[in-house]
């Protein structure tokens, strides 16, 4: 058998493609054009931050990655799979390897934590044991640094600080490949959100997680992206490391960095060093 093929899972996952392949991305509104040819690669293991103005269709883009909105043309592959076929729809397959943190936490009001956690199991794997499913929440429960006193509380119990690692710990509940979260930071202090970052980049090298991180935080993306994807005029206009954007000679990308705020998170990144 070849390496190629000895690469390729049951499940159709290429362990040998890039994480995420978009290729002329289309997605319409009506008469409004979000996308209109977005080109984007995402390589196994990095931690990509997608950053763009209000209204450049940044969760549209992490949407259609998910298969959650169908794009009106373009072609999109997650681990190798055609992310837009029927197959992968009525398998669940990009579903079953992708873990995502929506903004608010999206986590169920009338569940306990540990019930949160335990949701995907249980769809996916309904005949593990009562008990496994539990002590696997636990465990995810602990790796995204709560408490196990956290775990019988409802969401509403909870810090937001501590909401959003409860929807870290559902987001790993499969142990996926690829993890996907919408502005992460949102709403914590300043403490609180280096310390989540903190977070997300343990989990990734310890998990080998490719991350695909939606932000506004410049100090998220100066402390833990290795390549920042930017969105304007419809398309992807550059996705690198961050010395290379901050070079990048377009209107909306200067502003962003070398703004106060740009300047503010670079000095306090040198200072760190």
């Amino acid at each position: 058998m070849s390496a190629t093929a000895q690469a390729v899972s049951a499940e159709g996952i290429d362990h040998g493609a890039p994480a995420i392949r978009v290729r002329g991305l289309r997605n319409v509104f009506g008469s409004q054009v979000v996308h209109d040819g977005v080109d984007l690669d995402v390589q196994r293991g990095e931690i990509i931050g997608v950053v763009g103005g209000s209204g450049t269709g940044k969760s549209v883009l992490m949407r259609a990655i998910l298969g959650l909105r169908p794009p009106q043309g373009g072609t999109i592959e997650v681990l190798g799979v055609d992310a837009l076929s029927e197959r992968a729809r009525e398998e669940g397959v990009i579903e079953r390897n992708t873990g995502v943190l929506y903004q608010n936490g999206a986590l169920f009001s009338s569940l306990t934590v540990q019930e949160n956690v335990a949701v995907p199991l249980k769809e996916h794997y309904p005949d593990l044991p009562a008990d496994m499913i539990d002590d696997l929440a636990m465990l995810k429960i602990r790796m995204a640094g709560l408490d196990e006193n956290a775990a019988p509380k409802l969401p509403s119990q909870l810090s937001g600080g501590m909401r959003k690692r409860a929807g870290i710990a559902r987001a790993l509940a499969l142990d996926p490949a690829l993890l996907f979260l919408d502005e992460p930071t949102a709403g914590l202090d300043p403490i609180g959100a280096a310390a989540f970052d903190e977070l997300i980049r343990t989990l990734q090298r310890a998990l080998g997680l490719t991350v695909f991180l939606i932000t506004h935080d410049l100090d998220t993306l100066y402390t833990i992206c290795d390549r920042v994807a930017v969105l304007a005029d419809r398309r992807m206009v550059i996705a690198a490391p961050l010395p290379e954007v901050e070079k990048f000679d377009h209107p909306w990308v200067q502003e962003y960095f070398h703004g106060p705020r740009g300047r503010a998170a670079q000095d306090a990144k040198d200072r760190g060093r």
